[in-house]
């Protein structure tokens, strides 16, 4: 992977957790259908919903999925059901290669970095953990210290103002258009990170 990267330095980084810093979104995916297929689901969860979604709070998919399908599933309910089995399946994990190399090669010069997350802390904890990225991050921004997650420009905003950077000052690292969205409201650069599938070519 090579990550088309601004050249300046910066005085504060900010970065997304899941498809960014790890390669957890094939597992967030099988997540979200297994907690679909537990609660009856009346849809199918496709992958190219999922990643359209990236980085847009649980709760918030859920809500929108029943006011599309007319359907009343309770959104803390497939959350819960759905960060257990992530959980017990985060073996799987690695880190996103690329990314991992820059927090440590930032970590080595002192820069003031940040995570700013649509997952719950019970979930980006242990997989960060678990890829060995945790330590790096002393500030860990999530939906619940927020009253709008991206593509609101909060949860940017929020690290910025922990890291003691002014928004113009930060480059964020996203690989979902809602968190690009969320930087670039929030007056910061942005570095897009691959997570998503390749397309599949027809014919």
């Amino acid at each position: 992977m090579i990550l088309d990267l601004p050249d300046r330095d910066f005085a504060g980084y900010i970065f997304d957790c899941d498809g960014t810093l790890v390669d957890s979104m094939p597992l967030h995916f099988r997540a979200w259908n297994a907690s679909f297929r537990h609660h009856g689901a009346p849809f199918e969860w496709t992958e190219e919903r999922f990643y359209a979604g990236a980085g847009v709070p649980d709760r918030e998919i859920v809500a929108a999925l029943n006011a599309e399908f007319d359907c009343d599933l309770d959104g803390d309910a497939v959350h819960d059901f759905k960060a257990a089995w992530f959980v017990d399946h985060l073996t799987e994990l690695t880190a996103v290669a690329a990314v991992a190399e820059i927090v440590r090669d930032l970590h080595a010069r002192g820069a003031a970095m940040a995570v700013a997350t649509g997952s719950d802390l019970a979930i980006v904890d242990p997989e960060l953990r678990h890829v060995g990225l945790r330590h790096f991050f002393e500030i860990i921004v999530t939906p619940k210290d927020v009253k709008r997650g991206k593509p609101a420009p909060d949860m940017f905003l929020l690290a910025a103002e922990k890291l003691g950077v002014a928004p113009a000052g930060c480059l964020v690292f996203e690989d979902g258009q809602a968190g690009l969205q969320a930087a670039e409201a929030a007056g910061m650069a942005s570095v897009f990170v691959p997570s998503a599938p390749a397309p599949t070519r027809q014919g």
